[in-house]
């Protein structure tokens, strides 16, 4: 095996997308997905079923298609990575399933990685803005952190090591900012998925019409530096849900027209203040001065801007890799795999299990011993 470049396929299948990436040790040489949110709009969210048949009828023509634009075959494949968790565990079982029936068919080793480590991993590769180049392959910064909103997580991380040691400041306790997101679209009528949605109608309205919680920010809930509470870098948007319901409710009740725009904007600027506030403190406290920012949620225009600038006030540089590179994907999971193998780090093997809530602790799982 080749441990310097090597050529590694990923596969990636927590959710709606099947991603199949292929990199070459820090290069990408193709990221190719096939999501499957169109079929999901009607009902207003992720189907796990019907993700999972979809996963099913799209990984062949996803990995045919990789390999095409790679240029490469499958017997060209020095290792194969495939996301083992967290995430929807009908979904998860169709990568994992096909990841260890290529890896029996071509021999090739099979590395099981955490889907939320991939997100910091993908900084990793050439001109995805998250590592250092001077010339030679990108290094992750030291003292790194990773802010990863998406529709099923919101987490700030301490990256120490981006194969073995990785540690978790904070989280949400309820809803993930995505799910946040599209539970009040729903109520505003505006659709799904809500990220994009209300980030375009928020434009047009006024973010200060409307004062709406930010949660967990009280001072028992906060503490101090010296004494920090129970969730002082922890988020909630459960209760802001509600806040934006009954608003909602009020409007109608008093026959009043309901202010979209407003209550869209007042909403979108609670969710980015709350998670960037401590986000940027949990990094201060912890000397971390490099932040990527990863996930589906990270296209969010308002959370990029507010973000950046309370970056650049603590002196933390922001890193934002492409928008095709933050949501779900295969080269992701491809890039980390990467890593793993530069690093000299035993394969899993094929006696794995897929693990809907694997801990972001865990980047990668060990071999099973008989």
């Amino acid at each position: 095996m080749n441990r310097t470049q090597p050529l590694v396929l990923g596969i990636e299948s927590s959710c709606d997308e099947t991603g199949v990436g292929i990199v070459r040790g820090t290069t990408l040489l193709t990221n190719t997905v096939s999501s499957s949110m169109d079929e999901h709009v009607r009902f207003g969210g992720v189907i796990p079923e019907i993700a999972s048949r979809a996963h099913l009828d799209a990984f062949v023509p996803t990995l045919e298609q990789a390999l095409s634009d790679a240029g490469v075959a499958l017997d060209d494949v020095d290792a194969i990575a495939v996301t083992s968790g967290p995430g929807l565990a009908g979904a998860l079982m169709v990568g994992v399933c096909a990841a260890k029936a290529l890896a029996v068919a071509t021999g090739k080793p099979l590395y099981a990685i955490n889907h939320l480590v991939a997100h910091v991993g993908v900084g990793l590769l050439d001109g995805a803005g998250g590592g250092r180049h001077n010339g030679t392959a990108p290094q992750l910064p030291e003292n790194l952190g990773a802010l990863l909103v998406s529709g099923g997580h919101t987490e700030i991380l301490r990256i120490n090591s981006i194969t073995d040691d990785v540690q978790l400041l904070g989280s949400t306790i309820d809803d993930a900012a995505g799910e946040a997101y599209d539970k009040v679209a729903r109520i505003l009528g505006l659709g799904y998925p809500g990220g994009p949605a209300i980030d375009k109608v928020a434009r047009t309205g006024n973010p200060k019409s409307i004062r709406f919680p930010r949660g967990l920010s009280q001072p028992k809930y906060m503490g101090t530096a010296e004494e920090p509470g129970r969730h002082r870098y922890d988020w909630s948007f459960s209760g802001l849900k509600t806040a934006v319901a009954r608003c909602v409710e009020q409007f109608e009740a008093r026959g009043e027209e309901v202010p979209v725009a407003d209550i869209a904007a007042a909403f979108q600027e609670a969710v980015v203040d709350v998670i960037s506030s401590k986000a940027v403190l949990a990094c201060r406290e912890h000397g971390i001065k490099d932040v990527l920012l990863g996930g589906g949620v990270a296209a969010n225009s308002r959370l990029r801007e507010l973000t950046g600038q309370r970056c650049a006030s603590a002196g933390i540089r922001l890193h934002v890799p492409p928008l095709d590179l933050c949501t779900d994907n295969g080269a992701m999971v491809a890039a980390l795999g990467a890593q793993l193998v530069m690093a000299g780090v035993e394969p899993s093997g094929i006696r794995f299990a897929p693990d809907s809530s694997m801990p972001v602790t865990s980047v990668s799982l060990p071999a099973r011993r008989q």
